[in-house]
C-alpha cells in the first residue's frame, strides 16, 4: 500500500467468505478504527482501542475474530469456545450478536455465534453452551453464572477476549464479576478492549487484562465537528421544557427521527402522555420494559416505523444503591416493577440514521452528553442536538463546554420563546391531565402490554418472522383523558407565527432532510 493510501478490506488476507458479507453490507472501505485495528489484530496484538460512538469498533474486532476461527477450522477439527466477547448491557450484546451474524452470513456453520445477555433462564441456555459455540457474547455476570453452573468452560479453549463498550464495565457494577470471571481463562489469550473514552475504569481493565498492547486514541474528538454535528442549548424551566418540545415535534420544525433524553422512568412516561393529548405517537425506552421489547422497539426504530423514542438514561443520574433504596421506601407502589440493572440505552446501542438527539433533561456528567449525543450525526451523516438547561443547571453546562472545545461547543440557541407564547394555554390544559395517578397507571400498562408483547417475540414471531413488524409499541397508553381539540393546531396560532421562528429553526431541518429521505426508503423497503 503506497504510503498515505488507505488500506482497503481486499488488501487485508480476508477470507473470501467474509469478504462477501462485507460487499453485502454495503462497505466498500474501512473505517479509520477498522483500517488500524484489524492488520494489528490479525497479527495477534492485543489492543486498546479509543474510537467515538458509531465509528465501526465492533466490526473493528468480529472482522479480526471471524478471519482467525476460519483459519483455525483448516487444521482444527475440534468444535470450542474460542472467543468470549463481554459487553455492559443486553441491548448490546444483542447488537453484537446480530453483527457476528451479518458478517458470518456465508461462513456460519463454521463459525457459531452465541448470544447469552438475555434474560433466560440459565438451564435454557446451557443446550446452546454445550455445542460450543465459536463465539459467545453476554454480561461479565450472566458469563461467570454460567461459569459457576459448569455449563460452559474457557480455561483450555478459548483464544480472544474482547471486551466493548470497557469504559461502561465498572460503573456498571461488573468490577467484581470480571475478577472473578478472569480466573477462568487461560493464562495465554489476545484481548481487546474498546472504548470511547478512556477513563481510570479502562485503564485498570488494561492492567487485568491486556499484555503489551497497542494503544490506538483516534479521532481526538469524541464527536465530530460542527460541519457535521449541530450543537445547541436552550435555557429553559420545567414548563418550557414541555412547551418548547411540543412546539419543535407539533409544528414538524423537528423532522425525521429523533431521540429524547430523560433522566428518570417516570419522565418517560409523562412525556409520552403530555405528547399524547396532541397526537404525537412516541415510544419509551427504559429499564422496567423487557429484553426482547426494548431490542425490538430499537429495530423498528431503525427501520423507521417510529420516529421519536423517548429514553431514560438512568444510570448516569445516581449512584445504583441510592437508587434501590429510594425504590424500597416509595413501597408498594415500586413493588413488581424490577428495573434491569444491565440496560443501556445512551452507550452503546446502534440507532441508525438519528437525526436529532433533544437532552430534555440535562445530562449529569460530560461522559453522558457525550454518549447521548453520539448517538446522532454518525457514519459521515448530519445530526442535530439540542439540550434544555434551566437555570441550576449552568454550571454542569459550562463543565461541559470546557470539556467538549474550551467553552465553544454548545451554541446557544437563538430562538425568542415569546414567539410561541400562544401555544402556551394549550401546554397547561394538556399538563391538567397528565397527573401522578395518570402516570402510575400508564407504566402499570405499558409494562404488561410489553410483557406480552415479549412472550410473543419469543415464541410466534420467531417462526413468522413478518407479523414482527405488525406489533408496534408506540400505540397511546390513554390512562390519561384526551382533549380532541389540542390534536389540531389553529391556524390563528400557526399565522401569528413570524418568519422569525421559522428561521431559527432552518438549520435544525436542514441537518435532518437527507436522513429523512433515508428513513423513508427504509420503511418502503420493509
Amino acid at each position: 500500500v503506497a504510503e498515505g493510501a488507505q488500506l482497503r478490506f481486499h488488501e487485508m488476507g480476508l477470507d473470501n467468505r467474509l469478504m462477501k458479507a462485507l460487499a453485502d453490507l454495503g462497505w466498500a472501505q474501512p473505517t479509520l478504527i477498522q483500517e488500524k485495528a484489524i492488520p494489528l489484530a490479525l497479527d495477534g496484538k492485543d489492543i486498546l482501542a479509543r474510537a467515538r460512538t458509531g465509528s465501526g469498533k465492533t466490526a473493528a474486532y468480529a472482522v479480526p475474530l471471524i478471519q482467525r476461527i476460519l483459519a483455525s477450522k483448516e487444521t482444527v477439527c475440534e468444535q470450542a469456545v474460542r472467543a468470549l466477547v463481554l459487553v455492559p448491557t443486553k441491548e448490546l450484546g444483542h447488537q453484537v450478536h446480530t453483527m457476528f451474524r451479518q458478517l458470518t452470513a456465508y461462513c456460519a456453520r463454521d463459525v457459531r455465534v452465541a448470544d447469552i445477555s438475555g434474560k433466560a433462564d440459565l438451564s435454557a441456555q446451557r443446550p446452546i453452551l454445550m455445542e460450543k459455540p465459536d463465539v459467545v457474547v453476554g454480561t461479565p455476570s450472566r458469563v461467570l453464572a454460567h461459569l459457576a453452573a459448569r455449563n460452559v468452560t474457557l480455561s483450555a479453549s478459548l483464544e480472544a477476549l474482547v471486551i466493548d463498550e470497557a469504559d461502561l464495565l465498572f460503573s456498571f457494577g461488573f468490577e467484581s464479576d470480571l475478577k472473578g470471571l478472569l480466573c477462568h481463562l487461560p493464562k495465554i489469550y489476545q484481548a481487546f478492549l474498546m472504548s470511547a473514552t478512556l477513563n481510570e475504569d479502562v485503564e485498570a481493565l488494561k492492567e487485568l487484562v491486556l499484555h503489551n498492547p497497542v494503544t490506538l486514541k483516534l479521532q481526538g474528538s469524541q464527536l465530530p465537528d460542527s460541519s457535521q454535528l449541530q450543537q445547541y442549548s436552550i435555557q429553559c424551566e420545567e414548563e418550557d421544557k414541555f412547551l418548547l418540545v411540543y412546539t419543535l415535534l407539533k409544528l414538524g420544525l423537528v423532522r425525521s427521527k429523533t431521540l429524547v433524553f430523560v433522566d428518570a422512568v417516570d419522565r418517560c412516561y409523562r412525556l409520552k402522555l403530555f405528547l399524547e393529548q396532541f397526537s404525537i405517537p412516541a415510544c419509551v425506552l427504559n429499564s422496567e420494559l423487557p429484553v426482547q421489547s426494548r431490542c425490538h422497539i430499537i429495530m423498528q426504530f431503525n427501520q423507521g416505523f417510529y420516529n421519536y423514542i423517548i429514553a431514560t438514561d438512568e444510570h448516569t443520574v445516581a449512584d445504583p444503591t441510592v437508587t434501590v433504596l429510594q425504590g424500597k421506601k416509595r413501597g408498594t407502589a415500586s413493588r413488581g416493577r424490577g428495573k434491569d440493572e444491565e440496560y443501556g440505552v445512551s452507550r452503546g446501542v446502534d440507532f441508525h440514521n438519528v437525526s436529532n438527539v433533544i437532552n430534555f433533561d440535562f445530562p449529569k456528567t460530560v461522559e453522558s452528553y457525550i454518549h447521548r449525543v453520539g448517538r446522532t450525526a454518525r457514519a459521515g451523516n448530519p445530526g442535530t442536538a439540542l439540550t434544555f438547561v434551566s437555570h441550576t443547571e449552568l454550571d454542569l453546562l459550562a463543565q461541559i463546554q470546557d470539556a467538549l472545545a474550551g467553552g465553544r461547543a454548545l451554541k446557544p440557541y437563538g430562538f425568542k420563546m415569546e414567539e410561541i407564547e400562544g401555544f402556551r394555554y394549550r401546554c397547561r390544559d394538556a399538563m391538567r391531565s397528565v397527573t401522578k395517578q395518570a402516570i402510575k397507571e400508564a407504566r402499570l400498562k405499558e409494562i404488561k402490554q410489553e410483557l406480552l408483547n415479549s412472550e410473543k417475540l419469543k415464541t410466534y414471531f420467531e417462526d413468522n418472522p413478518r407479523d414482527l413488524q405488525l406489533l408496534r409499541h408506540d400505540k397511546d397508553l390513554h390512562p390519561a383523558i384526551i382533549k380532541p381539540h389540542l390534536k389540531n393546531v389553529p391556524e390563528y396560532l400557526t399565522e401569528a407565527l413570524s418568519g422569525l421562528i421559522l428561521y431559527s429553526f432552518q438549520k435544525f431541518r436542514k441537518c435532518s432532510v437527507h436522513l429523512y429521505k433515508v428513513n423513508r426508503e427504509n420503511v418502503q423497503n420493509h
